[in-house]
């Protein structure tokens, strides 16, 4: 009697090869063995740097192992920032006009996007944004101005606005004015500013491939001119610009040289009428790995999940707090944020806790 029933999915006639196929539970588990994350967790509570390889082995890792990374991330930023979560409230007090060529940048001279440019904004303007990050509770209030650097007037009114802002509100007061010397940086120090902001943004090596009006040297030594001054460092990147996993390393390993204090995570919003208005390289996997390896490379610092979170993470956004302990609420420089209700019921339904004002400690 002939068997006519059909061959069951998974037999082959003799003279086919079956397919070498190695169970889906099995490859998963070789692909977690290749690192053990946890072990990378335990040198950064120790204070001790990864190697490069283990730092490439966070950006090279499978989607399959993101969830294993994330708890090896959090058990660094829970020994150091607990279940709090930091707001800050970025203000452009001054917007468009650059001289500078940065290609990610709406602001910049060669720029074709569609943004409201305007001067340096009044006190009143500015400290009714202020009250505005106040309400929002935001305990770092951050005011940045396009440009190279400002001119005497406008640093003036810098320099008058944040003595305003300091004595009508607990908040942190942080500036981002492009490059500074040591001298500028002591005004502001006296005038009350906590924090200067300098991103080095991108490696050294990547530098001239996202601006080159400037260089990555002047971009440092804004930052050195502002420690020798006295005053805490914030210091990050963007991500998305056609930077190699070699560039973020570079980039993670000089602010942990740098011993910055607050590092800014800002992933590429492509911008219509920017020169990386077509770029799109990033997931929100992706995303989650590279702040992963800053909670690891940069244990005790303040990670800030900043521009691009909603654009990039999306659904995924409470699973970058598990690795960051800071966001942005409000809106960003040129492009809109979430709104502020939506931030604080994802901070809460994660199980996180927005950090009062007197808990701030750097």
């Amino acid at each position: 009697m002939v068997n006519t029933a059909s061959p069951s999915p998974t037999s082959f006639p003799a003279s086919v090869k079956a397919p070498n196929r190695q169970p889906t539970e099995e490859r998963i588990r070789k692909e977690e063995e290749q690192f053990n994350w946890q072990q990378l967790a335990d040198k950064a509570l120790v204070g001790e740097a990864l190697t490069r390889l283990e730092a490439r082995s966070v950006l090279d890792a499978p989607d399959a192992v993101i969830l294993d990374q994330l708890a090896a991330a959090y058990r660094v930023r829970r020994h150091y920032w607990g279940n709090r979560v930091r707001l800050h409230f970025l203000l452009n007090a001054q917007s468009g006009l650059c001289p500078e060529d940065c290609h990610y940048c709406s602001q910049s001279k060669i720029s074709g996007a569609e943004i409201e440019k305007y001067p340096l904004m009044t006190t009143e303007k500015i400290v009714a944004a202020a009250d505005r990050a106040h309400q929002m509770k935001a305990g770092t209030f951050c005011m940045a101005i396009s440009g190279r650097s400002p001119s005497p007037a406008v640093f003036e009114g810098v320099l008058d606005a944040v003595r305003t802002v300091k004595s009508a509100y607990p908040m942190r007061v942080c500036t981002t004015l492009g490059l500074l010397n040591e001298n500028q940086a002591q005004q502001l120090k006296a005038a009350g500013v906590d924090r200067i902001n300098h991103n080095l943004n991108t490696a050294e090596s990547h530098h001239e491939d996202i601006c080159t009006t400037h260089s990555f040297q002047d971009r440092l030594s804004t930052v050195q001119a502002v420690q020798a001054a006295g005053l805490t460092t914030c210091s990050g990147g963007i991500f998305g610009m056609g930077e190699s996993d070699e560039d973020i390393v570079d980039l993670a390993m000089s602010l942990r040289s740098l011993n910055v204090t607050s590092v800014p995570l800002n992933f590429l919003i492509p911008i219509p009428g920017t020169p990386f208005a077509e770029r799109d390289e990033l997931t929100p996997q992706r995303w989650l790995r590279i702040l992963c390896l800053f909670r690891l490379l940069l244990p005790a610092q303040e990670i800030r999940i900043a521009g691009g979170r909603e654009v990039h993470l999306r659904s995924l956004q409470p699973l970058g707090l598990y690795a960051a302990n800071s966001i942005f609420v409000g809106d960003y420089l040129t492009t809109p944020g979430q709104t502020a209700q939506q931030d604080f019921a994802m901070i809460q339904d994660a199980g996180f806790v927005i950090e009062n004002a007197d808990e701030l400690s750097d």
